[in-house]
């Protein structure tokens, strides 16, 4: 067996190359191949994945408040996302080097790792039922879409997120192998392909399958009651439900389809060196371009929307060009045009919504 980056069980920032009872391959130009291309694609994840996620949570508590379930959605989803973030830079230095953090940061982050991952793809899921209800079932939607139903599920949903997770902390440890420290699973002997099999079908379905199926059903019947109504912007959300479909297909479906073909090898015939080779390289860069899925997340679901993108901006204004206005004059006379002009444009509107 050789490992090189980490191995999360049923999700692998890292990959274990299994060869059963034969002799293993040398596993050198994967190991290479892992600390060149993992660690510079994880640092820009981790920056352009905070900075999303940051301000979306700035603006949903700031301007937006919290006022319906959508907003407890968005808010926990970007906390996901954080979360799944935070484990990246380690992952990213044990690509290239040792695991030199210890047994209770591998464990740790190997279970943070999971749970930002389940409790992702979960709030992404309940996002889509909350578009279902307040579109399809819009009467039923008042009683049901309120704050404190969302907090509930909220909660509910992170717990079952954090079972989903278990396998990550109970299975990993670190372990001296070929003259390096490593993080990784390690199952039971008598049990392992089972574990190992099972996890990833649970990764599968958890992940892709449930997703797919939600999404699928809740759009289709969506976007039959938008082009059932005379709106002038029904063209446009059609138009981001399929980008929302299509995105997250192409993110997520690659990885999952390599973590069966590794873990199931022996059922399709994945046996020479050479074929698991380029296999587990499609897997880490598979694993890596599911991973923006956290940068994407905030501009499908928060900047996509106008009242968000007016608010961006408005944070903008007050947050960083007054603080440049300080320092040059230019930018305090373009500042305060712009918000007296944001200003009476607002008032505008409100008055016509409360006309309306």
């Amino acid at each position: 067996m050789e490992n090189y980056t980490t191995d999360l069980g049923d999700m692998d920032v890292t990959t274990m190359i299994d060869y059963g009872d034969s002799a293993p391959c040398p596993g050198t130009e994967e190991k290479h191949f892992a600390a060149n291309f993992l660690p510079p694609l994880y640092s820009l994840v981790v920056i352009f994945g905070f900075i999303g996620n940051i301000l979306v949570i700035l603006i949903l508590v700031k301007y937006k408040k919290l006022k319906s379930m959508t907003d407890i959605y968005l808010l926990n989803l970007a906390i996901s996302d954080l979360l799944f973030i935070f484990s990246l830079p380690f992952w990213a230095y044990y690509a290239a080097h040792d695991w030199i953090f210890g047994e209770a940061l591998c464990r740790i982050l190997s279970g943070v790792y999971l749970l930002g991952f389940y409790s992702g793809i979960f709030f992404i899921i309940l996002l889509t039922i909350d578009r279902y209800l307040a579109i399809v079932h819009a009467v039923f939607a008042l009683k049901a879409r309120t704050v404190s139903y969302g907090i509930l599920t909220s909660i509910v949903t992170w717990a079952v997120a954090l079972f989903a997770s278990v396998p990550g902390i109970v299975f990993h440890k670190t372990q001296q192998e070929n003259r390096r420290c490593t993080c990784s699973a390690h199952y039971p002997p008598e049990q392992r392909e089972e574990w190992k099999q099972f996890l990833a079908l649970k990764m599968n379905i958890l992940g892709l399958v449930i997703p797919m199926i939600i999404m699928i059903c809740s759009y289709t019947q969506i976007i039959k009651t938008l082009l059932q109504c005379r709106n002038e912007k029904k063209n446009k959300a059609v138009r981001l439900i399929f980008i929302i479909m299509i995105v997250y297909f192409c993110f997520w479906a690659p990885y999952n389809i390599c973590i069966l073909l590794r873990d199931f090898h022996d059922s399709f015939s994945i046996t020479s060196c050479e074929t698991s080779s380029q296999l587990h390289k499609a897997t880490q860069v598979t694993e890596t371009i599911s991973m923006i899925h956290c940068c994407i997340n905030p501009v499908i679901y928060a900047f996509a929307g106008e009242k968000f993108r007016k608010y961006l901006r408005s944070f903008f204004r007050k947050q960083i060009a007054s603080h440049f206005s300080k320092y040059c004059p230019v930018f305090y006379a373009d500042t305060a045009e712009q918000a007296s002009s944001t200003y009476t444009q607002s008032t505008g509107e409100q008055e016509v919504s409360a006309a309306l």
